[in-house]
């Protein structure tokens, strides 16, 4: 992993007042050439935002941002520095990892409730760089990934978890 290079992440999508924090662990390959969150076509991301809060693919990309921004949802990744070769978490050097400021970010999103975590990887990376941030009012919950390396779970099922989660924050 020598030869991958520093990669930086995107800023957050939030308001204000944000209720519900989704993380993923870094944007892929295709995110950040696209300067978008969850950017690869076939990531089902933006199908299951449209089908919560109707911000799906259908929508151009700054709409969908200013959806989730009116709906309560914020956007960001744990880490904003990593290198990688890639697109998969697993790829991430570990040492190489550097979370993005959440202290700053909690102190500028009073209404937080649920930190929702966009797979395993941005569970473990939250855990091991940034937990002892995590605001006692909130609550956190790891969802299965929305990426389609996470083929063994069909759109349905990730649709009803995330429903159940945080779809009525």
């Amino acid at each position: 992993m020598s030869d991958a290079s520093l990669l930086i992440g995107l800023p957050p999508i939030a308001a204000p007042d944000a209720r519900v924090l989704i993380l993923g662990s870094f944007p892929s390959v295709a995110s950040l050439a696209a300067g978008q969150y969850y950017a690869h076509k076939q990531n089902a991301f933006w199908p299951i935002m449209g089908a919560l809060f109707g911000a799906g693919r259908e929508l151009d990309y700054s709409d969908r941002r200013l959806k989730l921004q009116t709906s309560g949802v914020a956007i960001w990744d744990v880490l904003c520095r990593c290198k990688r070769t890639g697109s998969l978490d697993a790829d991430i050097d570990r040492s190489s990892e550097r979370p993005n400021n959440f202290g700053g970010f909690f102190d500028s999103h009073p209404d937080l409730r649920v930190i929702a975590f966009n797979g395993r990887k941005a569970a473990e990376c939250f855990s091991r760089h940034v937990n002892a941030l995590l605001p006692s009012l909130c609550v956190a919950h790891t969802l299965p990934s929305t990426s389609p390396a996470n083929a063994s779970w069909p759109f349905e099922r990730k649709l009803e978890v995330w429903r159940m989660t945080i779809g009525e924050c």
